[in-house]
């Protein structure tokens, strides 16, 4: 749907105000497109009160990094009610989009008439899940051609130091490795855990080994979702060497079945960090899928300004 050059929509990026001049100008602030699709955040798991507050900060993030963004959540197991599921939240952005269309054309404006999808799709998952990805394409193909996919949120960098931030957060790990204190539960073995089978661990993985640059450690990614696996990574890294354990969820939350992080960290004697959450790089690599996706030139998420 991109192009090297700009979105393949043809879609103009507005930019406020004319550049400032200088060396150490600042960038200027990039906003959505005019009529841009709408970012549709595609949310697994069973949706509750906390998990749409999830999803909302994480939508927060993204709108904040490109105002103007047209952004919504749908829900892969919603009920049409509290909590729209994804389908009627992709015929929604359709039938709104021909709504818009028809009122300018009703009012005398010369606009030209829709093309491409309405709505871009971004999984809340920071791994592949053949099950759910499945079901989120599926939704995709029912809105018969309204709305395109993108991929997960990893692997990223970003995520290592998500990741890290929430094991420092649990006291499993220090904050900076420049600093010249220790944590005393500081762990010196890492399990990374995942859900999604095989491919997603392997996807963890390359994850795992940035975390394992930042903290010094050994890092092992194993499946939440394979009875016995977090233990048996916990075993072999104990017989590596390694005495204090943790487990690291790289999962955002949502897709984490209620109840089985807590039992697979005591099956294998490990403390646990907390899922990703609406960390502020979860919404900026949503983000950064939706602007990739139609070519719209933002900054790379992480990138240090000057």
């Amino acid at each position: 749907m991109s192009s090297p050059t700009g979105p393949a929509s043809g879609l103009p990026v507005r930019m406020p105000r004319p550049r400032q001049s200088g060396r150490h100008r600042r960038p200027e602030p990039v906003v959505a497109p005019e009529g841009a699709p709408a970012l549709v955040l595609a949310v697994p798991g069973t949706p509750s009160a906390a998990i749409r507050s999830l999803a909302e900060e994480v939508i927060s993030i993204a709108r904040s990094e490109l105002p103007g963004l047209d952004a919504v959540i749908g829900y892969l197991d919603g009920d049409d009610a509290e909590y729209p599921t994804l389908g009627s939240v992709l015929a929604g952005t359709a039938a709104l989009r021909t709504e818009r269309y028809e009122l300018a054309r009703a009012a005398g404006r010369e606009v030209a008439e829709p093309e491409g999808p309405a709505s871009v799709v971004v999984p809340l998952l920071a791994g592949p899940d053949s099950a759910l990805t499945r079901r989120i394409r599926q939704a995709v193909m029912d809105s018969r051609g309204t709305a395109e996919l993108t991929d997960v949120l990893g692997p990223h960098p970003l995520l290592a130091e998500a990741l890290h931030v929430r094991l420092s957060e649990a006291g499993l790990a220090r904050a900076d490795r420049a600093r010249l204190f220790t944590v005393a539960t500081a762990a010196d073995g890492i399990v990374l855990a995942t859900v999604g089978g095989d491919e997603a661990v392997q996807a963890a993985g390359i994850t795992g080994m940035l975390l394992a640059a930042r903290l010094a450690v050994p890092v092992m990614a194993a499946a939440l979702d394979r009875e016995g696996a977090i233990a048996a990574t916990a075993d072999e890294l104990r017989a590596s060497g390694s005495v204090q354990l943790a487990v690291a969820p790289y999962l955002v939350g949502p897709e984490l079945p209620v109840g089985l992080l807590a039992a697979a960290a005591a099956e294998a004697g490990c403390a646990a960090a907390e899922p990703l959450g609406a960390y502020p790089a979860i919404g900026r690599l949503v983000l950064s899928q939706y602007t990739s996706t139609l070519g719209i030139p933002m900054q790379p998420p992480g990138a240090q300004t000057h």
